[in-house]
């Protein structure tokens, strides 16, 4: 039998266990007779093949998937040996590691080797038959190889005979569910909970992500229908709690690119539909507030203090460490109702504390905010964001960027617990400096606008108690309504970036797509390196 560390260098070499929750493969008992099947989105939806061989798991992905249809030839590409603790691995790979993305069990069971006793040799020599007994896949299947592609993988076909387990025109994509959870990709992108931390022992790598967090579920089509049906205004009742909503047709947001404006009850109803995606960067945070209750063609006006008048089921902080003068009672924003309630107050921008409750002086991100100035185009930003992408990954950092929604591009990094803001503020500061010194003539260190030459700032003084950035999802005032939406490193070379590409009418359709790169970050214990 090859020797299994030299069959997982390739493996282990692509990969940063300090990074990805994927196992390193320390522990391993040998064996043949199993397989698995994930279902897995990375940069594109495949599926990896995966065979209990020797004591490791030999892969190939294939970009359609198995079928049982004995008319399929797939393609297969054969990639590199996993470890056996892999098999039944159901969670997040995070966005910027090798094989980013969220990945299901869509199918396991056992096998046998079929026409050879060795089904290592057949496999070196480029043909295996084989017998499979799982949930979906049965029968008999036939990896054949090809060939090589331009990048030297090895390029097979996988079919399946015309035996007694066939089923003409069987398409895997029709069967999405996990046979381990009975979750599909996108529930497993939104829970990402759970993850494997490679840098553990096999028996210790399912661990939770910082800690957990309540999810929250969408409104149901009868309550987003009771809220169609109202008139100028009335009373909504969503998820138990009732919301008394005023001047619904009112419009908040000039139209853009043709479209209709958006009026107030349609935020209203994208604040309750976003909030499962938008809910988790707010839960347990005081949250400052940028109001529009004109319109955002009228001047807003920031707003921290809650009325008298906020319903009672509102969570609500009181800052016992308020001077005189300065505002005493935070909103925290942890439920459908609270987001509608927010929009329906003419809340636009929703910035929450980058601390947690009841640690308020313990950041739990560390904000880069790369904020474009007068004569800063996006390509600028964007150069600017790029260099951030290549010291955090020279540093070994997770971080995640996100599009603000109007000019600029932020970067959220977390941090573990027992940092403070000066902390942060100064680590932020220090690779700042240096990608300042990289490009000087694209940035400006002053503070005031008037007197940055219309250059970018760098900005690191946001790392600070009661300094926000715009929270994911949030909307910006602006035509048509963008919103800030978190993206994966990769899309800063994508051609059709925009940092107000999307609005609260096409960012479902995003996070259907894409799923959401900042999320699986959200908790995660990391120490910042020394710089």
């Amino acid at each position: 039998m090859t020797d299994q560390v030299d069959r997982l260098s390739t493996y282990r070499s692509m990969r940063d266990f300090a990074a990805t929750p994927e196992p390193a493969g320390e522990q391993v008992a040998p064996g043949t007779g199993r397989f698995v099947v994930q279902r897995h989105r990375a940069r594109r939806l495949h599926y990896d093949f995966r065979l209990e061989i020797d004591g490791v798991l030999v892969s190939w992905a294939v970009p359609n998937g198995p079928s049982l249809d004995p008319k399929a030839r797939q393609l297969a590409v054969h990639v590199e040996d996993h470890p056996i603790e892999y098999f039944d691995f159901e969670g997040i790979i995070p966005r910027g590691e090798y094989g980013g993305g969220d990945v299901v069990v869509w199918d396991w069971g056992t096998w046998e080797p079929a026409r050879t006793e060795d089904p290592a040799a057949a496999v070196a020599d480029g043909e295996l038959h084989l017998d499979m007994h799982g949930e979906k896949l049965a029968g008999r299947f036939v990896l054949v190889r090809t060939g090589e592609d331009r990048s030297g993988k090895e390029r097979w076909l996988l079919l399946h005979k015309n035996d007694d387990h066939a089923v003409p025109g069987w398409d895997a994509d029709e069967h999405p569910r996990s046979v381990k959870s009975g979750r599909t990709n996108d529930e497993v992108a939104a829970d990402p909970e759970t993850l494997w931390r490679g840098d553990l022992p096999a028996a210790e790598a399912a661990v939770a992500i910082g800690r957990n967090l309540p999810t929250w579920d969408p409104p149901t089509p009868d309550e987003l229908a009771a809220l169609d049906a109202l008139g100028r205004k009335g009373r909504w009742t969503v998820q138990g709690l009732d919301l008394q909503l005023t001047n619904l047709d009112k419009v908040l947001f000039p139209a853009r690119d043709g479209e209709p404006p958006v009026t107030k009850r349609d935020f209203v109803r994208y604040h309750a539909q976003v909030a499962p995606h938008m809910l988790p960067f707010l839960h347990d945070r005081p949250v400052n507030l940028h109001r529009y209750p004109d319109g955002v063609d009228k001047p807003g006006f920031w707003h921290k203090e809650m009325p008298d008048y906020a319903p009672e089921w509102l969570t609500q902080w009181r800052n016992e460490e308020a001077d005189p003068g300065e505002t005493v009672c935070y909103a925290v924003v942890d439920s459908v109702a609270a987001l509608a309630w927010m929009a329906n107050w003419g809340a636009v921008e929703l910035n929450a504390w980058t601390s947690r409750l009841p640690d308020v002086h313990e950041p739990t991100w560390a904000l880069i905010d790369v904020d474009p100035g007068e004569r800063s185009s996006f390509d600028d930003v964007l150069v600017l964001a790029r260099l951030y992408r290549t010291a955090l990954q020279h540093l070994g950092v997770t971080a995640a960027p996100k599009v603000t929604g109007r000019r600029g591009v932020q970067i959220w990094v977390p941090v573990a617990g027992g940092y403070t803001f000066a902390d942060t503020r100064g680590w932020v500061e220090k690779i700042s400096r240096a990608i300042g010194r990289t490009v000087p003539d694209l940035i400006s260190w002053e503070w005031q606008k008037d007197r940055r030459r219309g250059l970018a700032r760098l900005d690191y003084t946001q790392n600070a108690i009661n300094k926000t950035l715009i929270a994911p999802y949030s909307a910006r005032p602006a035509p048509g309504a963008p919103v800030s939406v978190p993206i994966t490193w990769d899309e800063l070379d994508d051609a059709g970036l925009r940092p107000d590409r999307w609005t609260i009418r096409t960012v479902f359709d995003r996070v259907r797509e894409a799923g959401d790169p900042l999320a699986e970050l959200i908790g995660r214990p990391q120490r910042l390196p020394e710089l």
